[in-house]
């Protein structure tokens, strides 16, 4: 099991440097194509899309490919789109090899989920932070990578670097082995209709009308599912507007060069990757709702502040204390979600992840569309107001969140 949580938390590490390395280089990138922020957005929304489609396609593909098969499936996608982003094709076939590196890091991050959510018995939320952690630590690395190969007009290179690190993931999927017992649960390729092998759904109760209900779920899952599923939209394109954007975002507010900018992207995730190092322990410990509680709060706060604040080490504080704030509240809200729909992770952890991607792919496009009509400072206001928005989810969400507790254990 260990073994497989490390070549997960790998693969993590690729897909944070994937979905993070367009941001990173996005002002050089325009520059090189002489396009403008909404055509950037478009690139990113592409990848969304794709990453939708691998997200919604993974439980399918698991069935009949298993999930090791699904895995290596993903990740050769992200490989070779990684390779074709290097060649810096003509400006249409980058957003056509777009959704092909959106599927692979999709696939992966929905397959990988599940698949530790799934076989992970005990302490859920400090192995998925420790997954998280990784996400954060490659999407802490390649901004500060970025930076460098900025500095040295070398930034194309982004995309071989990380098309060789998904390559080597490829091929250690492929070759490891991780005991027989989990080999042979990465292997299975359950029948048609078949659920999840942690199966507890039977014993939930099924409500006034006795039946299982939609796509698997019970009629009284389906409010916090659906809340559940607006969450992780809101929050996956609010976390993608900011980050993809803070480089230009910190050029337009206090003049610093695309080298510098793409290093304070650097800083935000580097205080992801410290406040993930904790956030499993700490939402053990508090418990998952008092987790997502103070962090939504602090992320609104936060982000309030920056529409208000202009300087450079406000703006960097700020930055920061973003970072610690975004650092848990996907996966605890992941973990906290496939508690309450027991019986139903690898559908589940598919059905969330791809409204986030579908938020990946909807708010950045809007976010482009602002940064060039109506400049940064609203831009802030309109992240802030996602945040605020996200609070209200929340609140409703953990209200229903009772409710279903008392459903599954009464």
């Amino acid at each position: 099991m260990k073994r497989l949580l490390w070549i997960g938390c790998l693969s993590y590490l690729v897909i944070g440097i994937a979905h993070v390395v367009g941001g990173s280089v996005l002002e050089p990138m325009m520059a090189h194509y002489g396009l403008a922020y909404r055509d950037g957005g478009q690139w990113i929304m592409n990848q969304f899309l794709g990453f939708l489609a691998g997200v919604l396609l993974a439980p399918a593909l698991s069935g009949k490919l298993g999930k090791r098969g699904v895995v290596l499936l993903a990740m050769g996608a992200l490989t070779v789109s990684e390779a074709a982003y290097s060649l810096l094709l003509p400006w249409e076939w980058m957003l056509a090899v777009a959704p092909i590196a959106g599927f692979g890091f999709g696939m992966t991050e929905a397959i990988v989920g599940a698949m530790v959510i799934d076989l992970v018995k005990d302490g859920k939320a400090s192995a998925v932070s420790r997954l998280e952690t990784f996400f954060g630590l490659g999407a802490l690395l390649i901004p500060i990578t970025a930076a460098y190969l900025i500095q040295q007009h070398i930034w194309q290179l982004s995309f071989p670097i990380l098309a060789a690190l998904s390559g080597i993931t490829f091929v250690l999927w492929l070759t490891m082995s991780f005991g027989n017992e989990t080999d042979d649960a990465l292997a299975a390729q359950p029948a048609a209709g078949q659920r999840d092998s942690s199966d507890t759904a039977v014993s939930i109760k099924r409500g006034k009308r006795g039946e299982a209900g939609v796509y698997g779920y019970a009629y009284s899952a389906l409010p916090f599912l659906a809340l559940a599923a607006l969450f992780f939209m809101i929050y996956v394109g609010m976390e993608m507007s900011f980050s993809n954007y803070l480089p230009s975002i910190m050029i337009d507010r206090s003049g610093m060069e695309e080298a510098g900018a793409a290093a304070v992207l650097g800083l935000f995730w580097g205080m992801v990757v410290v406040g993930r190092l904790f956030a499993g322990v700490l939402a053990d410990r508090i418990g998952y709702v008092r987790y997502l509680a103070y962090a939504t709060i602090g992320a609104t706060i936060v982000i309030s502040l920056m529409g208000m604040v202009q300087g450079l080490a406000g703006m960097l504080i700020l930055t920061a204390l973003c970072g610690l704030f975004f650092s848990g509240m996907f996966g605890i809200a992941l973990v906290y979600a496939n508690e309450l729909l027991p019986g139903m992770t690898e559908r589940t952890t598919s059905i969330l992840v791809a409204f986030g991607g579908l938020g990946g792919a909807i708010f950045p496009r809007i976010t482009g569309w602002m940064m060039d009509v109506f400049h940064v400072g609203a831009t802030l206001w309109y992240i802030a107001a996602l945040v605020g928005l996200l609070l209200v989810l929340l609140i409703v969400m953990l209200v229903l969140g009772r409710k279903r507790k008392l459903a599954i254990t009464g």
